[in-house]
């Protein structure tokens, strides 16, 4: 008896939560939330534990991850399927683990592809879910809505106008403000200064969006510095294992192309060049945000799969008309955007010369990039990390 009374009070006053984090920027995000949660522990007298699934930014702050999720960040379905069985794998682990630890809550970052099939076992299992960072069913499967308000426990979404999208399910979700937004205001450095001749390329965070997107971009810079040979070019990667991936596909390049100007290329300092360079080109992605909040003018595209673009085409409905963040959350065209053959040259080129500095677009995106900005702050006066953690603290 005296066993089991110690027990359900150390459990009193302990949290346990499961963070599930599949792709950088969930990583990233679930990194801060981890620390305010700590935090919000001490505050509550608490003792908080956390694991789950993670990349590098969650270990390196202290999160002990079931599943290193550093490779698992693929976008379509016939490129999920090349690792299907590893997703099945960790899969059946998560969940098997999780019904035997019977975390307070797990929060859910994104990763909709597997984060749907595990938050139906965690509903299942009477265990609360938490969505940070709602998927974007608004755009590809608008009929799960009901679903995920049904599951979920909470919904805590990081653009203004994913409340009114749930707003038709019981489900109340919370605009808590983009993480982004203060990732990037906290390291500005008004010491930094926009150089106006450097050309920043972004061509992704994953192997099979170089594999697309670097040769276009190589076909276009090649061209852009002939019309302005006043240009320097850098490549900025996430990781070492891509810059060393974009490094060889560049020399490739050159061997057969010998006016492909000099590129540069770092990892780790992203968000410095993102201040610093005039103007890019970008993958879409959280990369896009990123650099409107940075202040940074973009040209933005995608390339997928055939297979996977025939079957978007028939499932995927434009939101706002757009597929770039930036344009969805400002409901117009901020960065111009391209998509599978219109990533090419010949319509790159003229995009990229209209937002340089002077051209014809360079004060509408800037204009737009501040919209942007202004409507991701988070509505109270707390971090949002840390408006994040009090919601997942206060989960029943």
């Amino acid at each position: 008896m005296r066993n089991a009374e110690k027990l359900f009070k150390t459990r009193e006053n302990m949290k346990n939560f499961w963070i599930i984090a599949g792709e950088a920027s969930g990583d990233m995000y679930g990194a801060e939330l981890a620390q305010q949660l700590r935090k919000l522990g001490k505050e509550y007298h608490e003792e908080v534990n956390i694991t789950g699934m993670g990349g590098p930014k969650m270990m390196a702050a202290g999160v002990p991850v079931k599943v290193d999720s550093t490779e698992l960040g693929v976008v379509g379905i016939f490129e999920v399927t090349r690792i299907l069985f590893t997703f099945i794998k960790i899969y059946f682990k998560l969940v098997k683990e999780a019904k035997a630890e019977r975390p307070d809550a797990v929060i859910l970052i994104d990763y909709p592809g597997f984060n749907l099939l595990f938050a139906l076992a965690m509903h299942r299992a009477k265990i609360p879910v938490i969505w940070y960072v709602c998927p974007h069913l608004w755009v590809w499967a608008k009929w799960r809505l009901p679903v995920l308000a049904r599951i979920c426990s909470k919904m805590l979404v990081i653009f203004p106008f994913e409340e009114e999208v749930f707003a038709p399910t019981p489900l109340k979700a919370t605009f808590v403000g983009h993480p982004l937004s203060e990732i990037v205001s906290s390291r500005l450095d008004p010491s930094l200064v926009r150089d106006p001749d450097t050309f920043l390329l972004l061509p992704g965070s994953r192997k099979m969006e170089i594999d697309k997107l670097l040769v276009p971009m190589l076909d276009t810079i090649s061209q852009l510095a002939k019309k302005h040979p006043d240009l320097k070019f850098h490549l900025a990667a996430p990781r070492e294992k891509i810059a060393n991936i974009c490094k060889k596909k560049i020399e490739k390049y050159r061997a057969r192309h010998s006016d492909c100007p000099e590129i540069s290329i770092s990892t780790g300092d992203t968000g410095v060049w993102m201040q610093t360079a005039g103007t890019g080109l970008a993958a879409s992605g959280t990369v896009t945000v990123e650099c409107a909040l940075s202040g940074l003018p973009l040209v933005v595209g995608y390339k997928l799969n055939l297979m996977t673009l025939a079957l978007a085409k028939i499932l995927v409905k434009l939101y706002r008309g757009f597929f770039t963040m930036v344009n969805i959350i400002a409901n117009k065209e901020v960065f111009q955007e391209f998509l599978q053959w219109h990533f090419a040259p010949e319509e790159l080129l003229p995009a990229i010369e209209a937002i340089l500095p002077g051209g014809s677009r360079r004060a509408e995106v800037e204009a737009g990039m501040k919209e942007v900005s202004d409507a991701l702050r988070n509505p109270n006066n707390t971090s949002v990390a840390e408006r994040v953690a009090r919601e997942c603290m206060t989960v029943k």
